[in-house]
């Protein structure tokens, strides 16, 4: 898709903060560090939009971007860091978990994981939550440039079998170096903000 315009909206903890929605909105989750700012300002042709850091757990707000007018991209805090204060950590699963849950608009939930780690607790019950609650996601595995082509292949075998999950399971191999899985992931926003 061609980005004509990127822009962030707002933060918010809690849904009376949440912008008035109109637009589809595709959420992206997964652990600290994992790669989510870098995934959507490479979506987006953007190097800020999203802040990146090395430092994990920095996103700890829901940030709302609108992406052309068109559709609204959803930075969810990550999860599973140590280092964030225990008192941070517990507002963190009721927030999302809300947004989750309430938000009308929600179309689609983007769960991404490092390729270089096996899924942790927190991943699997995630998982387990959106299929409770029907909520409709796809999985990313980030950083595929950092490792071999042979070990990409033994890596996704490894995370969709820890996940439960067949070896038809549809997931995008994503790298915001190469920019690979970048059209692939967009296919499946456009199909799902269109109502697919």
């Amino acid at each position: 898709m061609k980005i004509t315009s990127a822009e962030f909206i707002k933060s918010a903890t809690t849904p009376p903060q949440y912008p008035c929605g109109y637009l589809p909105e595709v959420a992206f989750a997964g652990r600290s560090n994992v790669g989510k700012s870098s995934l959507i300002n490479t979506l987006v042709n953007r190097k800020k939009l999203a802040h990146t850091s090395t430092v994990p757990g920095k996103t700890r707000l829901i940030n709302f971007f609108n992406i052309n007018n068109r559709i609204c991209f959803v930075d969810l805090p990550g999860y599973g860091y140590a280092r964030v204060p225990t008192s941070v950590k517990k507002r963190w699963g009721p927030m999302v978990e809300t947004y989750l849950r309430e938000r009308e608009n929600l179309r689609l939930v983007i769960l991404i994981f490092d390729i270089r780690r096996d899924p942790s607790e927190d991943d699997l019950s995630l998982v387990e939550w959106f299929q409770h609650y029907g909520v409709k996601f796809i999985f990313i595995l980030t950083k595929v440039d950092k490792v071999s082509k042979n070990q990409i292949q033994v890596r996704k075998k490894r995370i969709v079998a820890s996940l439960g999950m067949s070896d038809q399971a549809e997931i995008v191999l994503f790298s915001s170096k190469t920019g690979q899985g970048k059209g692939e992931v967009w296919d499946r926003i456009l199909t799902v903000a269109k109502g697919g």
